[in-house]
């Protein structure tokens, strides 16, 4: 004798139908995948905010003992290496925040803001990235020139944070200039160059014969040591484009989760 109709396909069928036993397993097994996903998005963001802390801390530590320091661009002098580097703690600690508290909260509306300013982070380095590419070219030009004006500013009122980084700069790629030594000669209005251009290092050396200086352009010299780095460089943007992309998807699943949660219990 067979079975025909409903009961058929429910006999046959242990997809439609399930044990309560196995169901029960089924949905304790899924909330514990979803409460692991959650303590490692605190922990990844915890982290992440650990790490702002840091760099926003190295920024005002270089901002009160270094002034502005690694202010190359004469158009741009906020664009120091302790700006740059408080402003990248401050979003870090933000992101952190908003991360951490959203994940063991179950938040929907941090995890919302965490997801769209993380997005918004994320499609900025894109489209600063694909500009980069696209005009490489007039980038490398205009930049070339800003450091030339930047030369100006050199031993300055107010300037500290310029002359360490082309002192610094000089000294460490051995090199001399934008373009070449001679591009010092109409900051000096004379045949002088900055002492951190000597071969060998002494009190008014650049006063000596150009013989005695670094013949080496720094822009050129910096250029050729990223382009030796580029691994490395590339490595490190793709892991952080990684990590984005992670976090993103994180968010976005506990998210999801935290609405189905409130409206079950409606």
């Amino acid at each position: 004798m067979e079975a025909h109709g409903p009961a058929l396909l429910l006999w046959s069928s242990p997809v439609l139908f399930l044990h309560p036993k196995q169901e029960l397993k089924r949905c304790s097994l899924a909330q514990n995948c979803l409460q692991c996903l959650k303590y490692l998005m605190f922990v990844f963001n915890l982290l992440f905010w650990l790490a702002g802390c840091g760099i926003l801390g190295v920024g005002i530590w270089l901002a009160v003992t270094q002034g502005n320091f690694a202010t190359l661009s004469a158009t741009f002098p906020f664009l120091s290496a302790a700006n740059v580097l408080m402003g990248m703690g401050t979003v870090a600690m933000v992101v952190g925040f908003l991360g951490c508290v959203g994940a063991i909260k179950e938040n929907k509306c941090l995890l919302l803001s965490f997801f769209f300013l993380l997005l918004l982070i994320f499609l900025m380095e894109l489209i600063g990235g694909s500009l980069f590419c696209v005009y490489r070219v007039q980038i490398d030009t205009y930049a070339r020139e800003d450091l030339k004006d930047g030369l100006q500013l050199f031993g300055t009122d107010g300037n500290i944070g310029l002359t360490n980084a082309w002192s610094i700069i000089q000294t460490d790629f051995r090199c001399c200039g934008v373009s070449n030594y001679t591009d010092w000669f109409d900051v000096f209005n004379t045949t002088q160059v900055p002492d951190s251009c000597c071969r060998e290092y002494t009190v008014s050396c650049g006063l000596h014969s150009p013989e005695t200086w670094w013949k080496d352009a720094c822009y050129e010299r910096v250029k050729l040591w990223l382009q030796d780095n580029l691994l490395a460089v590339g490595t490190f943007a793709l892991c952080t484009a990684l990590v984005q992309v992670v976090g993103l998807t994180l968010a976005m699943v506990i998210f999801c989760q935290a609405v189905h949660g409130t409206e079950s219990h409606t």
